[in-house]
């Protein structure tokens, strides 16, 4: 069994979703192993990570609207020390994921034809997200 690691700078531009797909394979390419798993782990608590619909944007618009309705930004939260948008980020991020895991074979990705892979910004501001990338297989 052999390991691949890489730790990714993702630079985001406020509330979106940042696909992300390309850069995960890349570092798949790069790691030589052919048979595996590949996990993502974001190290926020204000950001996720998904695996939704590459292909029709409205797709992740809905999601996003939905999530605004779901957890609004407003001052009723106790933790505002960083802003109104903040704890609602910590929220949307508790209600998704932190990490996800991809089986590799051939040495691709196994995603589904209209599967893409997001690092979604929940923050209102530019931040430099850190993502880590584990592979292991043979």
């Amino acid at each position: 069994m052999n390991c691949h690691q890489k730790k990714l700078s993702i630079s985001t531009k406020g509330k979106d979703f940042h696909r992300i797909t390309h850069t995960i394979e890349e570092v798949v390419t790069e790691s030589g192993i052919k048979t595996g798993l590949c996990t993502i782990f974001v190290l926020h608590t204000s950001a996720s990570l998904i695996i939704q619909e590459n292909a029709d944007p409205d797709v992740l618009v809905d999601l996003s609207n939905f999530f605004a309705r779901l957890v609004p930004e407003s001052r009723q939260y106790i933790h505002s020390t960083e802003g109104p948008d903040d704890m609602p980020a910590h929220i949307r991020s508790a209600l998704t994921k932190t990490s996800e895991q991809i089986p590799i074979s051939q040495g691709r990705l196994v995603l589904g034809i209209w599967q893409g892979i997001y690092l979604w910004e929940h923050r209102t501001g530019s931040h430099e997200r850190n993502v880590m990338i584990h592979i292991s297989g043979i």
